[in-house]
C-alpha cells in the first residue's frame, strides 16, 4: 500500500510526458486525468483572465508536448488556445500569454495546426505591448513562411498571407504595422517573397504617417542586394577578344617604346570594353519590380515637398526619387529646380545632394531642363573664390551629369571648365582633364582643337546625337573588316595549306606559326580599311552583314578592329600630340557612389587636430624603442648624481650645482676664465 502511495506520476508532468511519448496506450488513464484537470483550470481562468496561473501554464505545455500521441482526444485543444488568445490577449498575464503562444508554435511545428489561421492570429498579437513576445512571433512567422516555401513556392498560401499583411500595413497600431513591414522585408531578403507583389505592397509604406515605418520602407528600396559571388573570371573565346589576342596583335619582333605604349593602351581599352559589355548586376532589384514607377516617383516627390520630417528623412526621400528617375528614365521636371535650391557649398551634406543630382540625370531629359542645374553648380562651386576641394567636387558632378546626359552642358561652359586643366591645385587640374577626356570620346567637336587630343578612328566617328534622335543601324558596326563570301579564294587556300604544313611541323618540332600569320593578316586588313572613307565602310559593313551569318570568330575580329580604332591614329592626321590617359574611367551603371563626386587625386593636407592625434598615437608606442639602462646588479648602490635627480628641490636649492644654473655675474665669469687659463698653462708645461 505504501508503494502505491509513492507513485507520483499524476503530479510529475515531465516524467509522465516522457513515458507517454514512449508508450501512449499504457498511460491513457493518467493523460485523461491531466486533461480533465486542464479543463477545470480553463473554466477558472475564464472567470479571471488577467490573473497569472502557473498550474495552467504547466498543463498547457504538457498537452502540447503529447498532442501528437492523442490526436482524437486533443482535436479541439489548438482551437481552444487560439480562442483564448484572441479574446483576452490584451489583458492576459505576459508569462501565460507567452506560454500559450509557445504551445501553438509547438503544435504548428508538429503539423497539427493550419498555418494560415495561426499566422493571422500572431499578426493580431503584434499589437501587444510586449517586446519579447513580438520578437518571438516575428522569428516564428519568418521561419514558418520559409519552411512553407522550402521545397517549392506555395503560391496559394503566399497570396493569402500577403493580402493579410497588406491590411496590417494600414493598421492603426504603428507597432503591428512596423512588425508586418519588417517581416515582408526579411522574407524578401531571404529570397522567399521576392516577387513584384511584395515590393509593391512595401511601396505603400513609403507614404505612412509613422516615421519609423516610412524610414524602414525607404531603407529597403535604398539598400543593395549582395553582388553575385559566383562570377566567372575565366575568359573564353565566346566572350570576345582576350588579353592573349591583344598581345598577339600588337607584339612585334622589334620591341620599341612606341609599340610598348600601344600595347598598354590596347589593354586598357580592352578592359573598358569588357566592363561595358559585362552583364549588369542589378543592385537595386526591388526598384525594378515597381509596377508604376512614374506615379510612385511623383507621389514621393509631392510628399518630399510637403514633408515636415527631419533633414535625414528628407535626404532619403530625395535619394529614392533620384534613383527612380535615373533607373527608369522618368520625367519629373520639378525635381531639378527643387534640388537646385540646396546646391550651395555651405549646405549640409552637399556632396550627397550633388550625387542625387547626377543620379537623376539621363539622356531623355530635355537639355533646357537640366542645363539650369548644371549652370548653378558651375556658378556656386567652380569659382576661384572657393577652395580646391569645392571646385573639384563641382567639376566631378558636372562630369557625371554630362556622362548620363551629354546635352546637359553647353559648349561655352565646357570650354570654360577645360581651362582649369592648368590650375595650380592638382585636384582641380585632374578633374578638368577627366572632363576633357570624357568629351574626347563622346563629342570632341565641343572642345577646342588643342584639347581634342590625338585623333583616332573612334574619335572621328564619335557624334553626340540631338535630343530625341535615334541611332538605329541596319548593319553591324565594324563588319567591314570581314571578307564577303566568295572573296576568300587565294588567301583561303594559302592559309589552309599553311595550316597543314604547320600541323606537320608541330608534330615534329613544336613549331607554331599560326599567330604570326593572323597578325600579318590583321595588319594588312587594317591598312586596307584605313584607305577606305567612312561612308564606303558603312556600305561594305551592310553588305557583309546581309550576305553571311557571323560566327563567334567573326565577332572577335570585329571587336579587335573596334579596339584598334581607339588606339591607331586617324589617317592623314599628325601623331605628335600626346595622349592624356584618364585612370578614373569607370563603368557607369545605375549605381553611382559618393566616391565619384568626392574623388580627389591628391590627399588633402591634415588639419591641426589630425596631426596632434597622430603625434599622440606615436608617443604611446615610443617606449618600446627607447634604450633601457639595465644594471648588471639590480641590488647595487646608486651614485650621488642619481640620488640628486630624485631629491626634492627644497633640499637642493642651496646646492652649488643648482645655483650655478642661474645667470652668472661678470665677476664670476672673470674668475672662471682666470682659472681656466691657469689650468691650461699648467697642462701645457
Amino acid at each position: 500500500m505504501s508503494a502505491r502511495n509513492n507513485n507520483r506520476l499524476p503530479s510529475n508532468l515531465p516524467q509522465l510526458q516522457n513515458l507517454i511519448k514512449r508508450d501512449p496506450s499504457s498511460y491513457t488513464e493518467e493523460f485523461t486525468q491531466q486533461y480533465h484537470h486542464y479543463q477545470s483550470n480553463v473554466r477558472i481562468f475564464r472567470l479571471q483572465p488577467d490573473k497569472p496561473s502557473k498550474e495552467l501554464s504547466d498543463l498547457v505545455m504538457f498537452l502540447a508536448q503529447v498532442a501528437h500521441c492523442y490526436p482524437t482526444e486533443l482535436a479541439d485543444f489548438a482551437q481552444e488556445l487560439k480562442d483564448l488568445l484572441f479574446s483576452h490577449h490584451t489583458i492576459l498575464d505576459p508569462d501565460l500569454r507567452m506560454t500559450f503562444c509557445k504551445a501553438l508554435i509547438l503544435l504548428r511545428n508538429k503539423n497539427l495546426l493550419n498555418p494560415t489561421s495561426l499566422l493571422e492570429l500572431f499578426f493580431e498579437l503584434l499589437r501587444c505591448q510586449d517586446k519579447l513576445l513580438r520578437k518571438t512571433l516575428y522569428m516564428h512567422i519568418v521561419t514558418d513562411v520559409k519552411n512553407i516555401n522550402a521545397k517549392h513556392k506555395n503560391n496559394k498560401m503566399n497570396t493569402i498571407l500577403q493580402n493579410f499583411m497588406y491590411t496590417m500595413l494600414r493598421d492603426s497600431n504603428p507597432i503591428a504595422a512596423k512588425m508586418s513591414l519588417d517581416v515582408m522585408i526579411e522574407l524578401y531578403k531571404r529570397n522567399i517573397w521576392n516577387d513584384a507583389k511584395t515590393v509593391n505592397v512595401i511601396t505603400t509604406a513609403c507614404f505612412s504617417k509613422v516615421t519609423k515605418i516610412l524610414v524602414g520602407a525607404l531603407k529597403f528600396f535604398l539598400g543593395k542586394d549582395e553582388d553575385e559571388k559566383n562570377e566567372s573570371d575565366s575568359e573564353s573565346e565566346d566572350e570576345g577578344p582576350t588579353t592573349r589576342d591583344i598581345a598577339i596583335k600588337y607584339s612585334t619582333a622589334k620591341k620599341t617604346t612606341k609599340n610598348k605604349k600601344k600595347l598598354e593602351k590596347a589593354m586598357k581599352v580592352l578592359k573598358k570594353h569588357k566592363r561595358k559589355n559585362k552583364a549588369e548586376v542589378f543592385n537595386f532589384s526591388a526598384i525594378h519590380l515597381i509596377h508604376d514607377p512614374q506615379g510612385f516617383a511623383e507621389k514621393l516627390f509631392k510628399q518630399l515637398e510637403d514633408s515636415k520630417e527631419r533633414f535625414e528623412v528628407k535626404m532619403m526621400l530625395m535619394d529614392l526619387v533620384s534613383r527612380l528617375i535615373g533607373i527608369h528614365e522618368l520625367f519629373v521636371f520639378n525635381f531639378y529646380p527643387f534640388i537646385q535650391r540646396f546646391l550651395q557649398p555651405h549646405q549640409r551634406d552637399v556632396t550627397k545632394i550633388l550625387l542625387y543630382a547626377a543620379q537623376a540625370s539621363h539622356q531623355l531629359v530635355p537639355p533646357e531642363v537640366i542645363q539650369t542645374m548644371v549652370m548653378t553648380i558651375a556658378n556656386n562651386f567652380v569659382t576661384d573664390r572657393n577652395s580646391g576641394e569645392v571646385m573639384t567636387v563641382g567639376i566631378n558632378t558636372i562630369k557625371e551629369v554630362s556622362a548620363r546626359c551629354p546635352l546637359a552642358i553647353t559648349e561655352d561652359l565646357l570650354q570654360d571648365l577645360a581651362q582649369y586643366k592648368t590650375h595650380k591645385d592638382k585636384n582641380v587640374m585632374m578633374s578638368a582633364r577627366c572632363l576633357i577626356h570624357l568629351f574626347r570620346t563622346m563629342n570632341p567637336q565641343m572642345l577646342h582643337k588643342k584639347d581634342r587630343g590625338k585623333p583616332t578612328e573612334a574619335s572621328r566617328e564619335a557624334k553626340c546625337h540631338e535630343y530625341g534622335e535615334l541611332d538605329a543601324k541596319d548593319y553591324i558596326p565594324g563588319a567591314e573588316v570581314l571578307e564577303e563570301e566568295g572573296e576568300e579564294d587565294d588567301d583561303g587556300w594559302e592559309s589552309a595549306s599553311s595550316d597543314e604544313e604547320g600541323d606537320d611541323e608541330d608534330e615534329e618540332g613544336w613549331i607554331d606559326v599560326h599567330h604570326s600569320s593572323d597578325e600579318e593578316q590583321q595588319k594588312k586588313m587594317a591598312e586596307k580599311m584605313s584607305c577606305i572613307p567612312p561612308e564606303a565602310r558603312k556600305v561594305k559593313a551592310a553588305i557583309v552583314s546581309a550576305s553571311r551569318v557571323l560566327t563567334q570568330e567573326d565577332f572577335k575580329k570585329i571587336r579587335l578592329a573596334q579596339i584598334a580604332k581607339e588606339i591607331d591614329a586617324a589617317p592623314g592626321k599628325s601623331q605628335k600630340r600626346k595622349i592624356v590617359e584618364d585612370d578614373s574611367d569607370e563603368s557607369r551603371g545605375e549605381q553611382l557612389s559618393l566616391r565619384n563626386i568626392e574623388r580627389l587625386h591628391k590627399k588633402p593636407k591634415s588639419d591641426k587636430e589630425t596631426r596632434l592625434a597622430t603625434a599622440k598615437a606615436g608617443r604611446s608606442e615610443r617606449n618600446e624603442y627607447v634604450r633601457k639602462r639595465i644594471k648588471l646588479n639590480p641590488y647595487a648602490s646608486t651614485t650621488n648624481q642619481d640620488k640628486k635627480k630624485k631629491k626634492n628641490f627644497m633640499m637642493m636649492r642651496y646646492s652649488r650645482n643648482v645655483r650655478s644654473k642661474g645667470k652668472r655675474s661678470f665677476r664670476e665669469k672673470q674668475i672662471a676664465l682666470r682659472d681656466a687659463l691657469l689650468k691650461r698653462k699648467r697642462h701645457s708645461k
